[in-house]
C-alpha cells in the first residue's frame, strides 16, 4: 500500500497572508487524517512564511497518523525542532534560504559525509530519515551509503515530461532509481507536482512505492471539490 501525506504548507500560506488564524492549520492537519490521507507532512523554513515552528509543535500534540517534517538540515533551528517533536519522519532537503520551493534533489556523493553526520543524529533519536533524491542512479546508491532509510524521488522532472504527453521517457528515469533503490534496501517515498493527472500512471510504474507527499495540487483542488472529496481522489489513485 502506497501511503498518502498530505502537505499542509499551503493552509499556513493563505492564513499568514491576511494574519489571524483562518485557516487553521490545526484544524487542517486533523482533517486530513479525518478525511482519509494516512499522514500529515509540513515544510518550515527560517523564514517561517507559511507553516511556522509553533505550528509544529501544536501540530504534534494532536496528530494521530504519521507526522513528516521536511526541511534543509542545515540549519540548526530545524535540526533542534525536529529532535524536539520527534515526527515519524524527517525529510532532508537542500533547500537555499528563501528558496521559493524545493527544486532538486540531494548529491549524495559530494555531501556523503554531511548526510552520514546528519543523519546519524536523526537516526540517534529514533526519527526515520528520508532524502530528496534525484532519479539517477548513482545518486541513489551513493544514498545507500549515508544511512537513511529512505529516498524521496524529486517528481518535478516527471511531472514536466508528463504533461508535455512523453510518458514512457518520463517515468523511465524513475523505474531504474526506484529498482536500485529496492535492492539497496532503501525505501522510497515521492513527491513535487504529483497531481491527479500524473499520479496513478506514476503508482503503477514505480514498485515499492511506501508514501506519496502532496501539497500544493490536492490543495489547489480543494478549492474545487473540496478538502475531504480531493484527498479521497488522490487515494482512489493510489489504490
Amino acid at each position: 500500500m502506497t501511503k498518502l501525506s498530505v502537505n499542509i504548507n499551503k493552509f499556513a500560506t493563505i492564513r499568514n497572508s491576511r494574519g489571524g488564524d483562518n485557516p487553521n492549520v490545526l484544524k487542517a492537519a486533523i482533517d486530513a487524517e479525518r478525511f482519509g490521507a494516512n499522514g500529515v507532512t509540513v515544510h518550515p523554513r527560517p523564514d517561517e512564511r507559511h507553516i511556522r515552528y509553533a505550528d509544529v509543535r501544536e501540530i504534534k500534540k494532536i496528530i494521530t497518523t504519521e507526522f513528516n517534517i521536511e526541511g534543509n538540515p542545515k540549519e540548526q533551528s530545524f535540526i533542534d525542532l525536529v529532535l524536539e517533536t520527534k515526527p515519524h519522519q524527517v525529510t532532508l532537503v537542500p533547500d537555499a534560504l528563501g528558496q521559493l520551493t524545493s527544486d532538486h534533489g540531494w548529491n549524495t556523493i559530494e555531501h556523503k559525509d554531511y548526510l552520514i553526520a546528519t543523519i546519524a543524529i536523526f537516526k540517534a533519536a529514533g526519527i526515520r530519515v528520508s532524502i530528496f533524491v534525484d532519479p539517477i542512479i548513482e545518486m541513489v546508491a551513493a544514498a545507500a551509503l549515508t544511512g537513511t532509510d529512505r529516498i524521496e524521488l524529486y517528481t518535478e522532472g516527471y511531472a514536466t515530461a508528463y504533461a508535455a504527453g512523453e510518458r514512457t521517457s518520463a517515468i523511465a528515469p524513475y523505474i531504474v532509481a526506484a529498482e536500485k533503490a529496492m535492492v539497496l534496501g532503501l525505501g522510497i517515498n515521492a513527491g513535487h507536482d504529483l497531481d491527479l493527472n500524473n499520479l496513478q500512471y506514476f503508482k503503477q510504474h514505480i514498485h515499492g512505492l511506501n508514501e506519496v507527499s502532496i501539497g500544493h495540487a490536492l490543495v489547489c483542488d480543494a478549492l474545487y471539490v473540496g478538502y475531504e472529496n480531493a484527498i479521497q481522489l488522490y487515494q482512489r489513485q493510489l489504490q
